[in-house]
């Protein structure tokens, strides 16, 4: 598996505090790849550096084949290379059917001159009817989006992402406020996502990273502690003191 996404020594510090701690980290592609790690581990700070939100104060970011250093590129330009991120709260057009909101994001592929040549095409209908099956919302489609419930706008809001056909998906939280049935077939989703691109998911959910079935990375005070399955990490001692706070006593 070719590496897609390369971070190596990556430090970030806000006002003396190192949320990103000489930080390295490889994705492959396709992959599925779960962070976890305690409030304050820098999951955030993390997706955020990827992104292009923030600039990190040192280390070097690598994309694609070309590796293509990201540091300094927009948030845009970043977009535009693959890269897209869900955000925890979903952001759906409500107003918008759920077909509109599909269409809406096909619609914006990632070329400037794209736009201008988009055509209502068979192409992108037949997109959006699969999309639409890829994320359970087939029976959904002519509804405004305001009227689905918290799970399924986490939905369609991951399909208005692989409309972008992004290479990287980043994916904040997503179990957060689903339904177990919602958790069971998001993580259906996911994997089903990561069979042909990169899928970080930053969760705090153990039992959903489990069901993801895949590899783990566990961040603290800004560093990988540990990598691996779920079962490898969560035996790992030193992963154990970090989740139950044994560390602050001193251990």
């Amino acid at each position: 598996m070719k590496s897609l996404l390369e971070m190596s020594g990556i430090t970030k510090s806000f006002d003396g505090f190192k949320a990103i701690n000489n930080l390295s980290l490889q994705i492959g592609e396709p992959e599925l790849r779960a962070v976890i790690g305690p409030n304050g581990a820098g999951k955030t700070t993390f997706m955020d550096i990827i992104t292009g939100k923030t600039k990190p104060d040192e280390g070097k970011i690598l994309f694609g084949e070309d590796n293509r250093s990201l540091l300094g590129m927009s948030e845009s330009r970043i977009a535009m290379l693959g890269i897209g991120r869900k955000f925890q709260k979903p952001t759906v057009f409500e107003a918008q059917t759920v077909r509109e909101n599909l269409a809406m994001a096909l619609r914006n592929p990632r070329g400037p001159f794209a736009v201008l040549f988009y055509r209502k095409t068979t192409a992108g209908a037949a997109r959006i009817e699969e999309i639409a099956e890829e994320i359970n919302l087939t029976d959904h489609l002519t509804r405004p989006a305001g009227e689905l419930s918290h799970g399924q706008k986490q939905w369609l809001e991951i399909g208005m992402l692989l409309a972008q056909s992004p290479r990287l998906l980043l994916v904040d939280e997503p179990a957060a406020g689903m339904t177990a049935q919602e958790r069971e077939h998001t993580t259906d989703i996911l994997r089903k996502a990561a069979e042909t691109r990169a899928v970080i998911v930053v969760e705090h959910d153990m039992e959903f990273v489990r069901r993801l079935n895949c590899k783990v990375t566990v961040l603290h005070e800004g560093s990988v502690l540990a990598e691996g399955s779920l079962d490898h990490v969560t035996k790992d001692p030193t992963v154990v003191d970090v989740y139950l706070g044994r560390s602050d006593a001193g251990h």
